[in-house]
């Protein structure tokens, strides 16, 4: 009889860890969807600026017209990429920046443009959001390093891999130009 209850305890302490061990997995993932849903806020405030931002740099910048194209083009393909994926977004975002970056060096030649109000406050606002976006960056990748961990972790990983849970994908630089440290000049 004493072997027989040995064997039910056992029994039920296994399928106590089964479900616990399940319920972390699914709340780890659901935190990187969070974790996710917070970088496409984001996303989609600095979409949201850079129409305003091109509209307020448009007059002043007649001869910069292929510029301001670039960021508009680069704008939609990064609207477009939203929900195509981690790496698709990475990389459509990856190019943005650098269009963004570019019409941020052109402006440096419009000292009328750099004291207007409008601009300064847009310019103000994008700044804002890119931090916004890195910290929510960093979050994701935070959630993801920990749901992969536990993915891949002794014993979790038998139950992973016996209910599909899947890596998730870190929000990754690819370009080697967005890894340089940038050029710092007040002259």
């Amino acid at each position: 009889m004493v072997p027989l209850y040995i064997v039910l305890a056992a029994v039920v302490i296994f399928f106590l860890w089964l479900g616990a061990t399940y319920n972390s997995l699914v709340g780890l993932r659901n935190q990187v969807k969070n974790a996710w849903a917070q970088i496409d806020v984001q996303l989609k405030r600095r979409h949201d600026l850079i129409p305003n931002l091109v509209e307020t740099v448009r007059g002043y910048m007649v001869h910069e017209r292929e510029t301001l194209d670039s960021v508009t083009r680069a704008r939609n393909v990064a609207a477009q990429a939203s929900g195509a994926g981690v790496a698709a977004q990475a990389q459509a975002e990856t190019a943005l920046n650098q269009a963004l970056g570019r019409l941020l060096v052109t402006v440096e030649a419009y000292p009328d443009l750099k004291a207007n109000q409008n601009f300064l406050a847009l310019q103000e606002e994008l700044t804002s959001t890119e931090n916004k976006i890195g910290f929510a960056r960093q979050f994701y990748n935070d959630q993801a390093m920990q749901f992969n961990n536990r993915i891949q972790m002794f014993p979790s990983n038998f139950v992973a891999n016996s209910f599909n849970f899947k890596l998730a994908e870190f929000f990754e630089i690819e370009e080697p130009a967005e890894r340089a440290v940038p050029k710092v000049s007040f002259s």
